[in-house]
């Protein structure tokens, strides 16, 4: 049994249809063979038995007119016959005896012995077969009516006509399943082409797909007219293309830039061993320096590594463990030190609180408040509060401040403004990390000037309570 199933099995995979067309329209046109197969078989038997109706109630009509008459007299010779009805008898109920006939049914036994059921006078019934009575083998549709007290006595009057012609021969079937077949032809024409037709897009859409390549990112998928499925597949695929040709632009220019900043310490380190190597100094404070200095790459090293794996944990969206954290609690015990300058003062009401990743968020803010000591003049003000469902942080600096041009540049990757890189050999990787972290947590971090101090003024925002995973990511409102 499992070797027959395995067969068929394989023999329909082998004869069914691959294409979407071809599914469509064979499964389509079996689908209207059924319901066109009900229907012929339905309005064949209407149709029949329509006919047959018609039939039998001129038959009967016959039959009533003999029953009449022969309630009142005897015929004096053969049944007259009717206008459509030339097969009369009249015949004893008892015995079956012939009392009058037709000319046509002259000298013939009867029609039928069968008898109304009793209770009902009225018989109905199909006479077919070798029967003296039936005529050339013909069928006939009878129709008889018993009669009590008659001028012959209790009697059967029958009345008989041969079966309509159609009800004979396969003419409404030959008529259906033509029609039918046309049908089917006809709808599995337009089927094939009206499905060729839409999925023509498809495959020019499926086409062009092929011939893009990792360096073809910038081309983009032919979108239908019509505002259909379709359609909406091509705007996605596009939508798609630009995602990745963004996600590589910048995988590109992430791999320039870190390339470029792990290059400078490198060579620097190398350059030191190789003068220490080739023209060794015996001079100990001159080793203490030169020892110094390369701890001091090694930790600028250790410094971007660490920023770039933080980076990668980061666009992996790694799940991070929420915790109530109170954001001016956590300023205070991190950041506040009365005697370092720049002095930071903390300006809040009370506690704010917002689910968060408490290492992340120290991480965060430990960017932020680093990056305002190092452009502050003398003076920091971080500002704690509650707005529309979030908690927020302003770190405000009275230094030089951001020009408008620079406030989104500084949040790129390795990117560090002029002074910057005179205070600071650092990577350029903390806001970045800073922003990337924010959002991950559904907020947003913008930078911009500081109407408080004048200087640069950082806004982060938070949630208060942790936002679906397919909205975080999304830069909350500045």
């Amino acid at each position: 049994m499992p070797g027959w199933r395995d067969g068929a099995r394989r023999a329909w995979n082998r004869i069914r249809p691959r294409s979407i067309r071809a599914r469509v329209t064979v499964g389509a046109l079996l689908v209207l063979f059924l319901i066109t197969a009900m229907g012929m078989f339905a309005t064949n038997a209407l149709i029949r038995e329509a006919i047959l109706t018609q039939a039998r109630e001129r038959v009967a009509e016959e039959a009533r007119v003999v029953s009449e008459h022969v309630s009142l007299e005897r015929y004096p010779g053969p049944v007259p016959e009717g206008d459509y009805i030339v097969r009369t008898q009249v015949v004893d109920r008892d015995s079956g005896e012939v009392l009058a006939a037709s000319d046509l049914l002259e000298g013939r036994p009867q029609l039928t012995a069968e008898r109304p059921a009793e209770g009902d006078h009225r018989l109905d019934t199909i006479v077919c077969g070798t029967d003296d009575a039936v005529v050339d083998d013909a069928c006939l549709l009878v129709v008889g009516y018993s009669l009590d007290d008659t001028a012959y006595g209790d009697v059967m009057v029958l009345a008989a006509s041969r079966l309509p012609a159609v009800t004979g021969i396969r003419t409404p079937e030959a008529l259906l399943v033509v029609m039918s077949l046309n049908l089917l032809t006809a709808t599995g024409l337009v089927l094939w082409y009206g499905v060729g037709r839409a999925l023509r897009p498809v495959e020019e859409i499926s086409a062009e797909l092929d011939t893009i390549s990792a360096q073809d990112l910038h081309r983009r998928l032919p979108v239908p007219r019509s505002q259909d499925e379709i359609s909406h597949l091509a705007r996605t695929a596009n939508a798609t293309l630009e995602r990745l040709e963004e996600a590589a632009t910048r995988q590109r220019r992430f791999v320039s830039d870190a390339s470029h900043e792990l290059r400078n310490p490198i060579a620097a380190l190398r350059t030191k061993l190789e003068v220490e190597v080739s023209d060794p100094d015996p001079d100990p404070r001159t080793r203490e320096l030169l020892l110094t200095s390369l701890l001091s790459d090694v930790e600028r090293l250790e410094n971007i590594v660490n920023d770039l794996l933080e980076l990668a944990r980061l666009d992996t969206g790694t799940a991070m463990e929420l915790q109530k954290v109170d954001l001016a609690a956590l300023v205070e015990e991190e950041f506040v030190d009365r005697h370092r300058a720049p002095v930071l003062t903390v300006h809040s009401s009370g506690p704010v609180h917002a689910e968060a990743n408490r290492l992340r968020m120290v991480r965060v803010l430990t960017n932020l408040v680093a990056n305002a000591r190092r452009h502050a003049d003398s003076r920091i003000d971080v500002i704690v509060r509650r707005e529309e469902g979030y908690a927020v942080v302003e770190v405000h600096d009275d230094g030089a401040g951001i020009p408008p041009g620079e406030r989104e540049r500084i949040f790129e990757r390795f990117a560090r403004l002029r002074e910057s890189r005179e205070r600071d050999p650092g990577s350029g990787l903390g806001l970045p990390i800073s922003r990337e972290i924010v959002r991950a947590h559904g907020g947003s971090l913008v930078a911009g000037h500081s109407d408080l101090l004048g200087g640069a003024a950082f806004t982060l925002r938070v949630p208060e309570r942790p936002v679906p995973s397919e909205e975080a990511g999304e830069p909350g409102a500045a």
